[in-house]
């Protein structure tokens, strides 16, 4: 099967809603699979390397499922933390509204740090895998938020799924006072770093794909 072509199968290992959209938004049609992982971070494990471990390890729990289904295919996979302003503390999904709400303190009115790792595996039964595996980075300058705001943020139930306790592409967006980098990171998946990897290493083009 060539590289590229109409007919390589994309297996997207994430059921995140945000990366499934985000595939759409460019006309790539996917298959969900559910991946597997431990997200607990290792002792001393940097952040940029925890997300990068992660998506390595979500692409390839999917793998094999994939190849006896397509002789070749395409998997993407992803994981995308928040570090906190000072300490380089990981947050991720709140526990609970408590737990949010010290969250969105912390980040209210300072500039903090969105990781997406991905990793870009061209499976093949036969031949072989290649990969690419990569990370970016974005800097998130949050609004002042009052102890009201950030208290109506979270009964809007918004938060409390989310990385850091908010949504980028939803009521959060009212949070945000600018980004730096790639606004797609910070919402689940750096798009053009990641076409711009299936370019490079795979010669696969989006142009490939659509219409």
């Amino acid at each position: 099967m060539e590289v590229g072509s109409l007919n390589l199968p994309i297996i997207l290992a994430s059921t995140s809603p945000r990366r499934i959209y985000l595939m759409s938004q460019v006309h790539l049609p996917v298959e969900v699979q559910t991946p597997r992982s431990d997200e607990k971070a290792k002792r001393g494990e940097k952040p940029s390397s925890l997300v990068t471990r992660l998506a390595k390890e979500k692409a390839e729990s999917v793998r094999e499922i994939a190849v006896q289904r397509y002789e070749s295919c395409l998997i993407l996979a992803a994981d995308t933390i928040v570090v906190a302003p000072t300490g380089g503390k990981i947050l991720g999904k709140p526990k609970n509204a408590d737990d949010a709400a010290k969250m969105l303190k912390m980040l209210a009115g300072k500039t903090h740090l969105v990781l997406t790792g991905y990793c870009a595996l061209l499976a093949n039964r036969k031949r072989g895998d290649r990969k690419v595996v990569r990370a970016i980075q974005s800097k998130v300058k949050m609004r002042p938020m009052s102890k009201s705001l950030i208290t109506k943020y979270i009964s809007s139930g918004e938060p409390m799924d989310k990385a850091g306790a908010y949504a980028a592409q939803g009521l959060g967006m009212a949070l945000i006072e600018r980004i730096e980098g790639s606004y797609t990171n910070v919402v689940g998946l750096p798009m053009a770093q990641v076409l711009m990897d299936l370019e490079k290493t795979f010669k696969i083009s989006l142009f490939s794909w659509t219409k």
